[in-house]
């Protein structure tokens, strides 16, 4: 039976249709509707250009190994908010970027977050059964594929970022570093090493889960925009701002995350709930209750969206997103 076109695709074909009516650039002219879109419309164009791009810079499941390729794509297409690579996306935009020029960057960004989640759901480290609504990776095939297509996903990440940004060599430099230090052990991974010895303190202070936070959530977030923002040619000033705002946004992220293993149902984040409390992991619920982690959120989205506001140019996509994610189910 022939599959059902969503709201998001029909607004990209729609645009499509337009770009090719009047013969015009299609990135610019992409960039011309989103402007004009409401914020769900503009939420479901980023969403499609974001699938089309893993489409494209992923390697076909049939390549060999076969079984690898397929795990990659069965990882990396199984959904999600694809909030990273929208900011990464839309940030470039805010800067003069157009959406091809940001595309490889933005999916190198969601190459290294799927590593991370197909990693963090081994049963050596949070040993879950779901993701994005079905079954994690080493469910899906087994333990072993699941750790070489996290492996494989990382390194096609910087791969992806030296090949497409190769006639930009200042450029491509500065994103694979800028990539390759959030991904490592003082920011990403250390902040994965710090949440498992978490699991095993009952005492763990605030300042602990802030450092677990904001490296192994926030980080990746404030990357995002950095990303998007060398990519569209910000200077050092607006890239510091960026991370002002990614260290709040990613903040806000994971308080609700948090909130959401309490209160939400596994269907509904279409991963395990109440985790967290089975084994009583410190969490922003478990030191300050659900009412103080809700105001604590509130305070880092008021601060993320007075900085982005700080910057010139259009910001109201991506305050509209920052707000958007205090009210998210999942």
């Amino acid at each position: 039976m022939a599959r059902s076109i969503s709201h998001g695709e029909c607004v990209l074909i729609i645009a499509f249709h337009r770009m090719s009516t009047h013969r015009v650039a299609p990135s610019r002219d992409l960039r011309h509707f989103l402007g004009r879109m409401c914020f769900s419309d503009q939420l479901a164009a980023y969403h499609g250009l974001i699938e089309q791009g893993l489409d494209k810079h992923l390697p076909a499941s049939t390549t060999r190994p076969a079984r690898m390729h397929e795990a990659m794509r069965y990882a990396i297409e199984g959904g999600g908010k694809r909030l990273r690579p929208m900011l990464l996306l839309a940030t470039a935009e805010l800067f003069g970027a157009d959406g091809d020029s940001a595309l490889p960057a933005a999916v190198a960004i969601e190459c290294v977050h799927t590593y991370s989640l197909v990693h963090d759901d081994l049963p050596c480290m949070d040993n879950d059964d779901l993701r994005r609504g079905r079954a994690t990776t080493h469910k899906a095939f087994d333990e072993a594929t699941a750790l070489l297509t996290g492996d494989a996903l990382l390194t096609h990440a910087f791969a992806l970022l030296a090949t497409a940004y190769a006639a930009q060599p200042a450029l491509a430099h500065s994103l694979i570093q800028e990539l390759a230090a959030t991904a490592g052990s003082q920011h990403l991974i250390g902040g994965q090493m710090e949440d498992l010895l978490a699991e095993k303190n009952s005492n763990a202070t605030t300042d602990d889960l802030e450092f677990i936070h904001l490296n192994k959530t926030a980080a990746m977030i404030e990357t995002s925009l950095v990303l998007g923002g060398l990519v569209g040619g910000a200077d050092e000033t607006h890239c510091a701002t960026l991370r002002t705002v990614g260290r709040h946004l990613g903040l806000t992220f994971q308080i609700i995350d948090d909130i959401l293993d309490a209160t939400a149902d596994t269907e509904t984040l279409g991963k395990t709930a109440g985790k967290d409390a089975a084994i009583d992991k410190t969490t922003y619920v478990k030191l300050h209750g659900i009412d103080k982690a809700q105001q604590i959120a509130a305070q880092h989205t008021q601060s993320a969206i007075d900085s982005l506001q700080s910057l010139s140019g259009d910001t109201t996509f991506l305050v509209a997103l920052t707000n958007a994610m205090t009210k998210r189910a999942n």
